[in-house]
């Protein structure tokens, strides 16, 4: 039996592995699960203020009650800790992971287009992907809020509401690789999410690695080089952005006998 050409065989390759990265058909009730543990993870990726707290007993048996999948594993560690720990304790930790590194910020286009202009038409992007959906995400987020973008698959489905977390997985990766190196017991949350997304391919994990040693994109012309950021620019998540400063209010000078030079 003779080989098959080279070409030929890059063309079986390609398809095969298109093949296994296509997603599934889901039964009704594998879609329903699927929607529950999306919704699952949204919560628990919310700031844990009294109302989320005060529900935890409640949280743990629905996690509990899940059926044995990867996700239902790494949910359930996620649960244990979240219930033994202090109020103020949570909130410590969950500001100190999301709020104050960027590298686990849950704003995803951040790590897709980091400071460029081209985030602006993403934020836009999504907010019209959400709008055509029927949907209104109008709870004081931005429309890249991971538990926004969640909670939105959740009600969209598998296909088209599921779109916006396979275009993010290379920042959900570095949410889920920052996590572990800080070894925060948010990993698993994360660590759940990633288990109902296709495997990333070796682009992902090179372009993972990238965004770890230089950071996502960064839009020099026209940025102050101290880092303030104008009109119009958006500030990685967690950054101080002074308020524009009012116009000069223009006096006439006083009349003087000299030249002053600088103070």
């Amino acid at each position: 039996m003779s080989p098959l050409p080279a070409t030929i065989t890059a063309l079986v390759r390609t398809r095969v592995r298109a093949a296994v990265r296509r997603p599934a058909r889901l039964t009704p009730e594998e879609t329903a699960g699927r929607a529950l543990v999306l919704r699952l993870v949204s919560l628990l990726l919310q700031y844990p203020d009294s109302e989320l707290t005060a529900a935890r007993t409640e949280l743990t048996t629905v996690v509990q009650a899940l059926p044995a999948t990867p996700a239902a594993e790494h949910l359930a560690r996620f649960a244990d800790w979240f219930a033994a720990q202090e109020s103020e304790a949570l909130e410590r930790h969950y500001v100190e992971m999301f709020d104050l590194r960027r590298k686990s910020s849950l704003y995803l286009t951040y790590y897709l287009h980091g400071d460029t202009r081209r985030r602006g038409m993403a934020l836009l992007t999504l907010n019209q992907r959400y709008r055509a959906s029927g949907w209104n995400s109008d709870g004081g987020e931005l429309p890249d809020h991971l538990p926004v973008v969640l909670e939105f698959a959740a009600l969209a489905g598998p296909g088209g509401g599921e779109a916006p977390l396979r275009q993010h997985r290379r920042g959900l990766e570095l949410i889920h690789r920052a996590l572990t190196d800080a070894d925060s017991p948010y990993r698993h949350v994360l660590a759940a999410l990633l288990t109902l997304l296709p495997p990333p391919t070796e682009a992902d994990r090179a372009a993972v690695a990238e965004l770890v040693a230089e950071g996502p994109p960064n839009e020099e012309v026209g940025l102050d080089p101290y880092g303030t950021y104008g009109e119009g620019e958006f500030a990685p998540p967690g950054t101080f952005v002074p308020p524009m400063p009012a116009p000069p209010t223009h006096v006439p000078p006083a009349p003087t006998s000299r030249m002053e030079g600088p103070r």
